[in-house]
């Protein structure tokens, strides 16, 4: 039981930082360092990476919420 509860606070958390690393309009080139264009291919495939984790974590964070919701009582 402590097991999932674990769980279900460890993906909101995780959700949400990457959701903030997301920065509006900018992507993450101010966040690692934003030289000039020779880091151009990681930084896209940072921010492709990081993209698709905010999507697992968003339907993991979907699912368990439905899995594990108590019933009214």
């Amino acid at each position: 039981m402590i097991f999932i509860t674990v769980i279900q606070i460890l993906v909101p958390v995780l959700l949400i930082g990457a959701i903030l690393l997301q920065m509006q309009g900018s992507g993450l080139s101010k966040t690692f360092g934003g030289g000039g264009g020779e880091f151009y291919r990681s930084k896209q495939s940072i921010e492709k990476i990081l993209i698709w984790a905010t999507v697992i974590l968003a339907a993991v964070f979907g699912l368990i919420s439905l899995l594990f919701v108590s019933p009214i009582k």
